[in-house]
């Protein structure tokens, strides 16, 4: 009986032992903590640099619709003949019937011709040909009439103001001053309209132009 004992309390103190490694393994940590990972909204926000000031745009050369003062200019003379002017050269140009026009940004000149029974006179000039534009151009304002002497001798010289067309792209309406000198002999009429933005400082280029029309 007492072998009997001694097995059983080998038995038991096994089991015991068992116990207490197990208990151990299952205790024990297989690597570290993890590491907790902070709130998306409780961190500080990176300091932004767009706000750094932008760097100013460069001067202008010239005023908007200033002509430059080293432009050339060349000779126009209609298919027909008659006369002769001169244009700023590499200006874009149209035509449609008797009126040729050049253009350039915000500038223009225009050439008209027709036939005439009598000379343009301020008269004439103040009532007709007012009353026609202002039903072309639009806010018409300001007609001055007066004569005026060229190379190519007397003309009528009709200053106003008025918008520009509508920039197609966009949209930008100019607001024109407007010189048109009308020329005339032997029932033959030319019209010369120089246009440009009112604060432009284009005396000297239109004086060419206007000093530079002849008749042949």
């Amino acid at each position: 009986m007492a072998r009997v004992r001694t097995v059983r309390s080998l038995g038991v103190v096994g089991l015991v032992l068992a116990a207490a490694v197990t208990a151990g393994c299952s205790g024990s940590s297989s690597g570290p903590p993890a590491a907790s990972h902070a709130s998306s909204g409780s961190g500080s926000t990176p300091t932004s640099t767009a706000g750094a000031s932008a760097v100013p745009a460069p001067t202008e050369s010239n005023p908007p619709g200033d002509i430059p003062d080293n432009q050339a200019y060349v000779a126009f003379l209609p298919a027909g003949g008659g006369f002769t002017v001169k244009v700023p050269e590499g200006w874009a140009r149209t035509g449609q019937g008797g009126t040729t026009v050049f253009t350039d940004k915000l500038n223009r000149v225009e050439i008209a011709t027709a036939s005439a029974s009598s000379a343009p006179t301020v008269t004439s000039v103040g009532s007709e040909v007012v009353s026609r534009l202002r039903g072309q151009v639009p806010k018409f304002d300001g007609p001055k009439v007066s004569h005026v002497n060229r190379h190519a001798g007397s003309a009528v010289l009709l200053k106003y103001q008025g918008d520009s067309a509508a920039d197609p792209v966009t949209g930008k309406v100019v607001r024109d001053a407007f010189e048109r000198y009308a020329f005339y002999r032997q029932g033959h009429e030319v019209d010369l309209t120089l246009s440009g933005p009112v604060n432009a400082d284009n005396v000297d280029p239109w004086r060419i132009v206007t000093d530079s029309f002849s008749w042949k």
